[in-house]
């Protein structure tokens, strides 16, 4: 029994508070990336991009104490903080593949996936305690999810280029389907 309470006893080397306060700022940064998307009717929203910046959160803590444990002191024992940050990625790049879609020749989600992904690398930011990169990073997110998106409308970014055909009497649809850009 004894074993069992000082394994629930055991203290984190960083102080509750501090872990307390960054994962409440990754769960508000993925809130603030992912309320654009909710708001776009997107499949992946609110609280997909909090789940996903809470997680990434969550294992940047975790690396940071086991990187202080005792158990990993040894020298038998190596440990790379770095494989956090290329598992992340991977996970996060994972799901938001599956938000990424070909309908009817169009490719849509891309701006959905990219959101998830930025909310992983954010939520891992606040994990590590590096405060100014999640703020700075939701706070473009932000504004790029935002502005953008009216942006597009004003310039007319969205609709498919036509092709005019050199009798000057035909057009045909370039076969980018709202795609081309340029």
């Amino acid at each position: 029994m004894d074993i069992l309470l000082e394994e629930f006893t055991q203290s984190p080397s960083l102080p509750w508070q501090v872990i307390a306060v960054r994962l409440l700022l990754a769960t508000c940064i993925g809130g603030v990336l992912g309320l654009e998307r909710e708001i776009a009717e997107r499949p992946a929203g609110l609280r997909t991009h909090m789940m996903i910046a809470l997680a990434a959160a969550v294992f940047a803590v975790i690396t940071i104490e086991i990187t202080a444990m005792q158990a990993f002191s040894d020298e038998q024992i190596r440990t790379d903080p770095l494989r956090l940050v290329e598992a992340i990625t991977a996970g996060v790049a994972f799901l938001a593949a599956g938000t990424i879609l070909l309908r009817r020749g169009e490719v849509q989600g891309l701006t959905t996936g990219a959101g998830m992904w930025l909310a992983g690398a954010a939520g891992l930011s606040a994990g590590l305690g590096l405060w100014l990169v999640a703020l700075m990073s939701c706070l473009l997110g932000a504004i790029v999810l935002a502005l953008a998106r009216g942006l597009e409308t004003r310039m007319d970014l969205k609709k498919p280029r036509q092709t005019v055909w050199e009798s000057g009497d035909q057009s045909a649809d370039d076969g980018d389907h709202g795609e081309s850009r340029g």
